[in-house]
């Protein structure tokens, strides 16, 4: 594999400097993820000695030498896909996806995804995300829906990722709950990790353990089908972007989203006998199929210097579930309900 190599003279101004900090500065094209992960890969020479710690500082005038080893080549087959394209030019591309569409191959699962789609569809996509993830800067899970960017080459994902670590980046998001809120708005703010009892889940951590998590939501409708069965309509903003984080904070609060049987153990559904019942039963239930939808997505373009912004309407199942809930007494005030 072709490999670049990147010498850095190190002057009496940069003692005592964090590696990894001082690499960034000079080379603004690299983001310190990606720098950090290549120190740790054994990457990085200074003066010839082999620096594997990005916290190493720098103590001796000389050189270091970074390794930059060319991506490899895609082992995934482009794929002839209809893709829902919202906007593309030459270094990124925002795509709306469907619900139960994988975002990109992973153990098992090499075709049908948003990756396999985009190779045939655009050629190039930048190599930041590995053989398996072509210009994925960020995911959403298979059974939501809506707005995701992919980058085209390593300069914009790199600016986009970084707007991600430092929260710049807009995400909203429309979700239906079981149960009224208890609050009409406010901000849930919790650390999350993997699930000890299933790995397959995430769940609420200790302060000292897991990633800090913040979601911000507020009511638009309740709706009171029954006595015993209401529905919110709520939407959120992600000030982090950790594993099933809405799902989880949902449901942490009582509100869990409908047809997410991962993070709720009550079948709210078996309670509703009329069509409306047979709709979420049909559409969400049984094929799991949380509604959960990424409807609005913000960022800045780093090449045409801009801010973007793009909304997506509701998909058909959302938007019939929304005209189903229309039949029923929205209830404006907030019911605290125990």
């Amino acid at each position: 594999m072709k490999q670049n190599y990147i010498s850095i003279l190190i002057t009496s101004k940069d003692l005592d400097k964090r590696v990894d900090v001082f690499i960034t500065q000079k080379l603004k094209d690299l983001s310190r993820n990606r720098l950090q992960q290549l120190i740790t890969n054994g990457n990085l020479k200074i003066n010839d000695k082999l620096i594997t710690q990005p916290s190493v500082k720098l103590k001796k005038l000389g050189k270091l030498t970074l390794e930059i080893p060319e991506p490899k080549k895609y082992s995934l087959i482009p794929q002839n896909l209809e893709l829902d394209i919202v906007f593309e030019d030459e270094h990124l591309i925002v795509l709306n996806k469907k619900a139960g569409t994988v975002v990109h191959p992973g153990s098992g699962n090499n075709e049908n995804t948003l990756v396999n789609g985009l190779l045939s569809h655009c050629k190039n996509l930048s190599g930041i995300g590995g053989v398996l993830r072509p210009g994925v800067v960020h995911r959403i899970d298979k059974m939501t829906s809506g707005l995701l960017v992919f980058a085209k080459d390593d300069i914009t994902h790199n600016s986009l990722s970084e707007q991600f670590k430092r929260k710049s980046i807009k995400r909203e998001y429309d979700l239906f709950t079981w149960n009224f809120l208890k609050n009409e708005r406010g901000t849930i703010e919790t650390n999350i990790e993997r699930s000890k009892l299933n790995r397959q889940k995430m769940a609420i951590a200790q302060p000292n353990s897991g990633k800090i998590a913040i979601t911000q939501f507020w009511l638009i409708n309740s709706f009171d089908i029954n006595e015993k069965i209401k529905i919110s309509y709520v939407k959120c903003k992600l000030f982090t972007g950790r594993t099933h984080q809405i799902r989880l904070h949902m449901s942490y609060i009582g509100n869990p989203l409908l047809g997410d049987r991962k993070y709720s153990r009550n079948n709210y559904h078996l309670q509703l006998t009329d069509n409306l019942g047979f709709f979420i039963t049909e559409n969400f239930i049984k094929t799991e199929r949380h509604a959960l939808h990424a409807s609005k997505l913000g960022f800045y373009h780093p090449l045409k210097k801009k801010n973007l912004e793009f909304d997506s309407k509701f998909p058909e199942d959302l938007l019939k579930l929304s005209n189903n809930l229309s039949n029923y007494s929205k209830i404006s005030k907030i019911m605290n309900k125990n």
